[in-house]
């Protein structure tokens, strides 16, 4: 008996030890399982603990992030549009200001003009003209005139810039001086040629100023006959002395308004021409 309840203790015993597998398996899950609830609260801790209650829930936290991040564009582009319109201002301060500076330097500057002694004014007269050499020569067969056969005197002068600039002769008028005598006395001096006034050519006048002063200037400008004499530049403001050709006269010319004489004088000088071929001058030699 005793031997019996041994084996059947020895059979317990050995079952038992067959189930022990299966209670170790399912202590192992219970163990896997306690340890994921583990793990997934200790998750939820270090959520709780680092990003708080909402980063918990990924998909929560998942469309909250979406749904934030256009606001999150939204201030960059704000600040932006800020700054578009921090320069947009700057831009237009710095128009007005300049705009303020032009008008103050303009008000500063009439100011001045009208704070400033009135410039005086002279009025100055002088006469001169053309003297003609070759008239009645220049008269062929039928009265038919060639014109570049007559040639009148032009003074040259250097301006400010070093230029050679052709003109008429001319010169002041003196106290109770006719124009005629004085347009005779100017070309002499200045071109070293004597003349008489056969005609007047015309008047013109301009303004300048000169030391301060603005002058208003006229020129009565005569056509005279050649008399006698040589071309010569003893005066001291004149550079050089020459005859020139009728045809060429208006191109040679510096002046616009002697320009428009030196027309006139192709208009006058074939009558002038034919006058005095039938007077019989003949220019001197």
């Amino acid at each position: 008996m005793n031997n019996v309840v041994r084996n059947d203790n020895s059979a317990a015993k050995s079952r038992r030890r067959r189930r022990r597998p299966r209670r170790r398996g399912g202590a192992s899950a219970s163990t896997n399982t306690n340890s994921a609830t583990t793990s997934g609260n200790s998750a939820k801790r270090s959520g709780s603990g680092a990003n708080g209650p909402k980063s918990a829930k990924p998909n929560s936290g998942g469309a909250k992030k979406s749904s934030k991040s256009p606001k999150s564009a939204r201030p960059s582009k704000q600040s932006n549009n800020r700054g578009g319109r921090k320069n947009g201002q700057d831009r237009n301060n710095r128009r007005r200001h300049a705009q303020t500076k032009r008008t103050n330097n303009r008000r500063a500057h009439s100011s001045r003009a009208q704070n400033a002694a009135p410039m005086q004014t002279s009025i100055e007269t002088s006469a001169g003209g053309l003297v003609v050499s070759g008239l009645a020569e220049a008269v062929g067969d039928g009265g038919k005139v060639n014109l570049s056969r007559i040639y009148v005197a032009l003074i040259g002068r250097h301006d400010r810039r070093g230029r050679l600039l052709w003109s008429m002769p001319k010169g002041h008028v003196e106290p109770g001086e006719a124009f005629d005598s004085t347009a005779e006395r100017e070309v002499w001096e200045e071109t070293g040629i004597r003349g008489e006034v056969i005609d007047e050519l015309g008047v013109i006048d301009y303004w300048f100023v000169s030391d301060g002063t603005r002058i208003h200037k006229t020129v009565h400008h005569h056509l005279l006959r050649y008399v006698d004499g040589d071309l010569n530049d003893e005066d001291p403001e004149v550079t050089q002395v020459m005859w020139v050709p009728v045809d060429t006269l208006v191109e040679r010319l510096a002046y616009a308004d002697e320009r428009k004489l030196a027309r006139r004088a192709h208009n006058l000088l074939p009558d002038l021409s034919r006058a005095e071929k039938r007077a019989g001058r003949q220019t001197p030699r």
